[in-house]
């Protein structure tokens, strides 16, 4: 029998200055984590740092010996839809980077944001030239333990290339539906985009889109942030599980749906441990809640 936690580990992005396992372990033991999301670089830099084996080692074991599934987000920086070459190719570097630090530390999956079409060029050439970047990255991924590609849409702002669901079609078609590329759903980024997961049965209409569009399994990871700024708004701003305007309701909903079943939950809430050890008790109640909806919504296939 499934257990709860088997159906969604719930955790938290996890600090990792002064190592890995050092520090990364000891906090998502705070958060009394179930899984964890880890930064293998510096997040706002283009810097490839090789790490140090003894910690990915010892933060391999820990994650085996405490059932955590692991993940790494890739910098912010990166763009492969950039109309500067420049920029371009850091890109492919840096996820390149992620990608084999993620191998090496035993992650399921490497997330990256979608990125944007920029120097006026149009969404169709950006597009085109992500694909040419990320399919060489794609096809690399050849080992057992080679970690996904998450790919998460981000809340729309500037010239975004993935943000409504609708918006996946196109960016995996770019990527040739290729089958190491997973989907990474922020819910303060869909919500942000115009997707209103705290309207009755909002969580579970989204959820259907995303089957629909992406197809069933593609979903690998959900980013559980409530959110500052309303639907709509493309301001991503996150909060605290149940005190944004996303609410709770949303996010037990979220967690009864099909599509979710054996889908981790990680908080990029804000907060020290004590606000993010709070969160991740309040999705572990939601979680043992029966949800208002916990099928498809009406009228969906």
């Amino acid at each position: 029998m499934t257990s709860d936690r088997d159906r969604n580990p719930l955790g938290g992005h996890v600090p990792v200055a002064g190592g890995l396992a050092a520090r990364g372990l000891a906090y998502a033991a705070t958060l009394e984590a179930e899984t964890l999301q880890v930064f293998v670089a510096n997040p706002r830099g283009w810097a490839t740092p090789p790490g140090d084996p003894g910690q990915d080692e010892a933060f391999r074991a820990g994650c085996a010996e405490r059932r955590l599934p692991a993940y790494v987000h890739a910098p912010y920086l990166i763009n492969p839809g950039s109309a500067d070459p420049v920029t371009a190719e850091r890109s492919v570097r840096s996820l390149r980077h992620s990608l084999r630090r993620g191998r090496a530390i035993g992650a399921r999956g490497v997330v990256v944001h979608t990125g944007s079409a920029t120097g006026g060029r149009s969404r169709e050439s950006a597009l085109a030239q992500t694909g040419e970047l990320l399919l060489p990255l794609l096809d690399e991924l050849t080992h057992d333990e080679d970690p996904y590609l998450l790919l998460e849409p981000t809340a729309g702002q500037g010239a975004s290339l993935c943000s409504r669901i609708a918006d996946l079609e196109p960016y995996l078609a770019a990527l040739r539906g290729h089958p190491r590329v997973g989907i990474c759903l922020d819910t303060a980024h869909v919500f942000a985009a115009g997707h209103d997961l705290a309207a009755p049965g909002g969580a579970g209409a989204t959820l259907d889109e995303l089957v629909r569009v992406a197809g069933p399994g593609r979903l690998r990871l959900i980013h559980a942030n409530d959110s500052k700024a309303p639907a709509g708004s493309r301001r991503d701003r996150h909060e605290n599980i149940g005190a944004g305007h996303i609410g709770r309701t949303a996010f037990a909903e979220l967690l009864h749906h099909p599509a979710t079943a054996g889908v981790p939950l990680i908080i990029e809430t804000p907060g020290g441990p004590e606000g993010h050890a709070a969160d991740v008790a309040l999705l572990k109640e939601l979680r043992k809640t029966p949800a208002h909806s916990s099928g498809p919504s009406p009228g969906s296939s």
